[in-house]
């Protein structure tokens, strides 16, 4: 197959990358701003371009033709558009990265799948997928484009430690609190329900999206099987470390309230509800495929490559000292009450 990815070096696509451009039944392309191309194997064709520029991607694509193409970096309905204008008529396949985030939100029922409302009213980043989803299945129906919509939930690799509550600039800082003996915040009492997933697990269930003459006009959820709760995910993160496990539970609503943080979107929106993902449709379309890295084992993988990459070591001083005032404010609150001041 020849494949076109737009982006390619991300979380997310890097894993499916890695995975395709060894294969010799798969040409595989890339459309980036050659920033990250030292990772690519030199049988990966990259076209150096900015998406952003229409016109000169266009050029750049001028009589090409793709079984494959895959937009990984789409978050607007106008990054959809310009998608369509691109490649209609141009590809046998289109793949849009939309989000498990988009699912209606409060959910009416805790079980996830294809099938469930898409409505999300407290996360911008939601609402834009939706818009991309309804643009791209329109062009479906009245003319025939190629779309398959793939649904990723809270996929990690391993460049970072997946967390629920942590700062704009990654989760390095809770990892540091726990490894220094404070208190990490946790988001409501740590019981409700989640799904982490490897980016290798994902790739694999991808490529078998990739041609595949069912997908086209279907949404397609990608997530791992396990559930694990929000308390297992922190418990195992310090059990790796060898550190006690000291949470601090704070409501999703007040953390929203009290920072410049976006957990109205990535809490309300998103993590605070219990999921449970029904991956019959995707284990239908890929007959024999299981998501095989256990969290617990995924997890111990990225937090031994973060250890051992210090450029993964990002601090975040000014997140570490806001945990420290939530912490202190409650903790404050508490003792008021009690002494009746």
């Amino acid at each position: 197959m020849k494949i076109l990815f737009i982006g390619g070096t991300g979380t997310i696509s890097a894993a499916i990358s890695r995975q395709l451009m060894n294969d010799p039944a798969h040409q595989l392309y890339l459309i980036n701003r050659g920033n990250r191309s030292d990772m690519l194997s030199p049988n990966v064709q990259v076209i150096t371009a900015d998406i952003h520029d229409e016109a000169d991607t266009a050029a750049k694509l001028d009589g090409m033709q793709f079984d494959a193409v895959c937009d990984f970096i789409a978050f607007t309905p106008e990054h959809v558009e310009r998608d369509y204008r691109l490649f209609s008529g141009r590809t046998k396949q289109f793949l849009f990265i939309s989000s498990a985030s988009a699912y209606q939100k409060p959910l009416s029922d805790y079980r996830i799948n294809e099938g469930t409302p898409l409505a999300n009213p407290y996360w911008e980043y939601s609402r834009n997928k939706i818009a991309c989803e309804d643009f791209l299945m329109r062009m479906y129906r009245e003319n025939g484009f190629p779309v398959t919509i793939v649904r990723p939930s809270h996929t990690y690799d391993e460049r970072s430690v997946p967390m629920g509550v942590h700062g704009n600039k990654g989760s390095w800082q809770v990892i540091k609190r726990m490894m220094e003996g404070k208190p990490v915040i946790i988001h409501g009492d740590g019981t409700s329900l989640w799904t982490m997933t490897h980016n290798t697990d994902f790739a694999r269930a991808f490529i078998g999206l990739l041609g595949n003459v069912h997908a086209i006009g279907e949404a397609v959820q990608i997530t791992s099987d396990e559930t694990v709760t929000w308390n297992q995910i922190y418990f195992t993160i310090a059990q790796v470390l060898g550190v006690e496990f000291k949470p601090y539970y704070v409501p999703s609503d007040f953390l929203a309230a009290v920072s410049d943080y976006d957990f109205e979107g990535g809490l309300i929106g998103d993590k605070s509800n219990s999921v449970v993902f029904d991956n019959s449709k995707l284990h239908r379309l890929v007959p024999g495929f299981a998501a095989t890295k256990r969290f617990d084992q995924g997890v111990a993988e990225t937090i031994a490559y973060v250890l051992a990459h210090k450029e993964y070591q990002v601090e975040d001083p000014e997140f570490d000292q806001w945990c420290d005032r939530v912490i202190d404010a409650l903790e404050n609150a508490k003792k008021a009450v009690i002494s009746g001041n």
